[in-house]
């Protein structure tokens, strides 16, 4: 085969194995990166040998690399680094004290130096695609340690920029010194300026008037182009492909077309990444990487045990965050990432690596990929085991604390409910796993709210949870809920215990396990939703607020049934039943006495009571006259209520 031409067959045969190994992975619930990866290995030329040249079909499939860091570029503006804070700087921790440790791990073992760098910086990234998949699966995106981990993934993500950039210069025979150094560093800042400059300023203006000509099929076209466009440009400057696309992304997050772009190039660097880490591992030897144990053990040590350590003491250390959180983070970081793969060719090419030690990171990286899932699933099973011995005897001030609320969380929705116990003189104590909210509390001087892990009994019994009245969980994290919920109830037989939880789905499991009420978010948005159409629709409030409140007392039962199904008949009947409602006489109203209104005959309400400022009129006869404020208590249904407002508007023929 011509390797200068787009190796087609090759292409469809790792497009077949990619589906095929995804498909499988799936099945047996692991990640579909490790099943592409699989797939790859066993018929490239280390195993069937059906595809006889992977590094000519690599090169079609590191464009969804490109795509990626295109991507993260615009998923990158400067607001969204600032929110991120002190969590990147746990990310620059982790990346620099890894790649140091590996490399002296290296060093020792008889690699040189050079190289000793290269296998840090690939040790150091993890797989951004990966983690975010396992915790979007499990629920745990907001979570601390979701929040936590995807910190320190985008602090990998950016450093793959210079980590590319370094590898001409320790691939050179001269000697590393600071000048060289700083100099061709200088050179590619240059570059880097002149790609951001040219797409910040003229990609805006081209991807308008590509949108102006309002053509769905122009608009792709031109975002793929400006992809391509952006890297080829910065290669032509020696900045690599992967950094031009980076940049352009970068440039353009904050024009109006960013959530576009977004949506155009998502699904090609899906495919183009399956092809990319299914062409990986076609470059995998099983015969070679066994011919080194030792290197890959090392490398798998290094990328779960190591920088598992260094993440969790990094954010303890930094973020000041419990064990629990930092744990669970420094798990789902357990890995190497789809950039070390495109650092590691680019070392190859560049004579950096040779075959065995190429090998040997390729079988490492795939054993932790394989492995995180499991990680992840067991770090809560052995973090949440309660220790043998029992618990500290609670202080004497949590032995004072009766009858009063205990909130687990105390973020937007948990302090708005300490504000809303202080004002009905309702004690309460609050804790949080979020050292920022803790230390914004304490500038407050509010002492009630204190720093810990709930998910452990001797921290539920400090806060006085076995005396409490209610129990509110509050918290983001599912897992944690779940568990918090199951202790409470274990300490707290009797206390009302009220959880939130996101998703409907949670709802069986947390009532399973004890949880009095569970409060769902995305059930409670399509109520309130629901409620606000009736609303406009001109039902009236009184009839709403009992179909409301009979979905909550079913515990959303009728809204979980499949989507086929009707709505239950009797709940439509409910808005039709007769009810109270409080109407406003609006200010265009023409002064006249009830009677002459014809109320009941024209509309079938009754009027109980009328209210005019502070004054109320209880049962008002024929001659009371309304005005322009007043507000009547009307009784009757939804559609009497509804006739009654349109009379007093003047809106036609009412009757």
């Amino acid at each position: 085969m011509n390797h200068e031409a787009l190796p087609l067959a090759e292409l469809v045969v790792l497009l077949a194995l990619a589906v095929a190994g995804a498909a499988l992975f799936e099945r047996l619930r692991l990640p579909a990166i490790a099943g592409f990866l699989v797939a790859g290995a066993l018929v490239g030329p280390g195993g069937l040998g059906l595809v006889a040249d992977p590094e000519g079909v690599r090169r079609v499939a590191e464009i969804g690399v490109v795509f990626l860091l295109f991507e993260i570029g615009l998923e990158l503006p400067l607001e969204r680094l600032r929110a991120m804070g002190r969590s990147l700087v746990v990310g620059a921790l982790q990346v620099s004290v890894t790649l140091a440790a590996t490399a002296g791990l290296a060093v020792w073992l008889g690699v040189a130096g050079r190289t000793a760098l290269l296998l840090g910086a690939l040790v150091a990234m993890s797989s951004t695609a990966l983690v975010i998949r396992l915790l979007a699966e499990r629920g745990e995106v907001d979570a601390p340690h979701g929040q936590l981990a995807i910190a320190i993934l985008l602090f990998q993500d950016l450093c793959i920029v210079p980590f590319l950039l370094s590898v001409p210069l320790l691939a050179s025979p001269e000697p590393l010194s600071p000048l060289p150094i700083a100099g061709a560093f200088a050179r590619a800042a240059v570059a880097g300026a002149a790609v951001y400059a040219i797409a910040r300023f003229a990609l805006p203006s081209i991807l308008s008037m590509a949108a102006n000509l309002r053509s769905r099929d122009i608009f792709s076209l031109v975002a793929v182009l400006v992809v391509a466009g952006a890297a080829v440009g910065a290669e032509g400057l020696g900045l690599g492909l992967a950094v031009g696309a980076f940049l352009a992304g970068l440039a353009v997050s904050t024009s109006p077309w960013g959530h576009q772009l977004f949506a155009e190039v998502l699904p090609l660097r899906g495919v183009l990444l399956g092809v990319f880490f299914t062409a990986v591992g076609t470059l995998l030897d099983l015969g070679s990487a066994l011919d080194a144990p030792l290197a890959v053990a090392s490398l798998f040590l290094a990328s779960t045990l190591l920088k598992g350590a260094v993440v969790a003491v990094g954010a303890a250390l930094v973020l000041g965050i419990g064990l629990r959180a930092s744990l669970l983070a420094a798990l789902s970081l357990a890995q190497t990432g789809e950039f070390s793969f495109v650092l590691a060719g680019a070392a190859a090419a560049a004579g950096l690596l040779d075959s065995g030690l190429e090998q040997a990171f390729v079988a490492a990286s795939v054993m932790s990929l394989v492995a995180t899932p499991f990680l992840i699933r067991l770090g809560p099973f052995l973090l949440d085991r309660e220790p043998a011995e029992p618990a500290a005897r609670a202080p004497t001030t949590a032995e004072a604390l009766r009858d009063h609320v205990v909130v687990i969380g105390f973020g937007f929705t948990g302090s708005n409910l300490a504000r809303v116990l202080d004002a009905i003189d309702v004690p309460w104590r609050a804790v949080d796993l979020n050292p920022s909210a803790v230390r914004e509390a304490r500038a407050r001087q509010e002492q009630r709210v204190i720093f810990g892990d709930a998910t452990r009994a001797a921290l539920l019994e400090q806060v006085g949870v076995a005396r409490a009245r209610v129990v509110v969980v509050v918290i983001t994290d599912p897992l944690a809920t779940r568990r918090i919920v199951s202790l409470v109830r274990r300490l707290s037989p009797d206390a009302a215990l009220l959880a939130r939880t996101r998703y409907a789905r949670d709802i069986d499991t947390l009532q399973s396990l004890g949880a009095t009420a569970v409060v769902a978010e995305e059930l409670e948005a399509g109520i309130d939703l629901v409620g606000r159409v009736l609303r406009t629709l001109g039902r009236a409030t009184g009839a709403i607020e009992g179909f409301v409140e009979e979905l909550r007392a079913e515990g959303y039962a009728l809204l979980q049934v499949p989507p086929g199904l009707a709505l239950d008949p009797w709940l439509a009947e409910l808005l039709e039943h007769v009810s109270t409602e409080w109407v406003a006489v609006p200010e265009t109203f023409e002064p006249a006495p009830i009677g002459a209104l014809s109320l009941r005959t024209r509309t079938g309400v009754n009027v109980l009571a009328v209210q005019r400022g502070d004054v109320n009129t209880p049962n008002p006869g024929a001659q009371f006259t309304l005005r322009p404020g007043d507000r009547l208590l009307a009784l009757g249904g939804s559609e009497a209520i509804s006739r009654l407002r349109a009379l007093l508007a003047g809106e036609g023929h009412v009757g």
